[in-house]
């Protein structure tokens, strides 16, 4: 099953929690064992796994992204002009395999599952697959 997901996000750097979005992927799918893949086609924007318990960590995170690819650098070519939005999804990277048992995700219990956001505020899409395995 590939379900293709849309969302509209508000400032240049966020991190949306999907992980509700991916469970209800899952539960949808009906299947006991299996992985999902969480797909996003962007280059300036990601998905990751991170704790989701405590906002301070995004906001680190973030703060943390900007210290290491600031927006404006003298020497950045790229015509856009959003080589750090470049730079932090490929950090970040494009997707995330997750397992599947008893029907749940299997994450730790601090773990939510993100799209990272970094050249917005933008109407951006998704990718969930979930495959059982027999």
């Amino acid at each position: 099953m590939l379900k293709k997901i849309q969302l509209t996000t508000s400032t240049r750097n966020e991190l949306v929690d999907i992980t509700s979005i991916v469970e209800n992927e899952v539960k949808s799918a009906s299947i006991e064992t299996g992985s999902v893949i969480v797909y996003c086609p962007h280059t300036t924007a990601g998905i990751t796994i991170n704790e989701n318990a405590d906002p301070d960590v995004k906001r680190d995170m973030i703060r943390r992204f900007d210290e290491i690819y600031p927006w404006h650098h003298e020497e950045d070519r790229h015509e856009e002009g959003n080589t750090a939005a470049h730079m932090k999804a490929s950090t970040v990277g494009a997707s995330q395999h997750l397992i599947v048992t008893d029907g749940k995700l299997l994450l730790g219990t601090w773990q939510g599952i993100y799209f990272c956001e970094f050249d917005g505020p933008r109407e951006r899409t998704f990718y969930v697959k979930v495959q059982s395995s027999l």
